[in-house]
């Protein structure tokens, strides 16, 4: 009887390496739309806004540095949700988080949920703390490491690099 669950496990063992390449899609789907969502959203209240609260917590160069956070927070988001350049556009990504980390989270705790009360108007919650900057920066370090998965256009790339002969293994 043993025999049988041994076999279960190796053989549910052995298939976890070619289902594991697909868990990238959905990390890749979540960081890249939050970060696209968090860009658009500084751009719709106008840019001021966000640069305005930059000076306010003392960050320095605050206009040059309010840019490149919405920027980053673009084109780094557009670039995690196709799979593109992960390595080189992780570096900003993380630093954005970072900084949101030490400067503004951090004082809160760790908990991003601080149901404050429920009133007619539905819940109130108080400040997020750090907790979600830790999953982002997670999520980021697993695409890093664990690379891209399939439908990313590094993988498409790199085949045209290859060429059309060429023999690849699967994703």
């Amino acid at each position: 009887m043993s025999s049988h669950l041994d076999d279960a496990i190796s053989s549910r063992a052995g298939a976890r390496p070619a289902m594991a390449r697909w868990a990238a899609i959905p990390l890749r789907a979540i960081v890249g739309y939050g970060f696209m969502a968090h860009g658009y959203a500084k751009l719709v209240k106008g840019p001021d806004h966000f640069i305005g609260i930059l000076h306010a917590l003392g960050v320095p160069a605050p206009e040059l540095l309010g840019w490149l956070t919405i920027l980053t927070e673009l084109t780094g988001g557009l670039a995690v949700l196709i799979g593109a350049f992960l390595p080189l556009v992780s570096i900003p990504m993380a630093a954005v988080l970072l900084v949101a980390a030490l400067t503004v989270h951090l004082e809160y705790g760790f908990s991003s949920i601080k149901l404050q009360s429920v009133t007619a108007a539905g819940a109130q919650f108080g400040p997020p703390g750090y907790e979600v900057d830790l999953l982002y920066l997670a999520c980021l370090a697993a695409l890093v490491l664990g690379g891209p998965g399939p439908f990313a256009l590094d993988g498409l790339l790199a085949r045209r690099k290859r060429g059309p002969d060429a023999v690849t293994a699967p994703e």
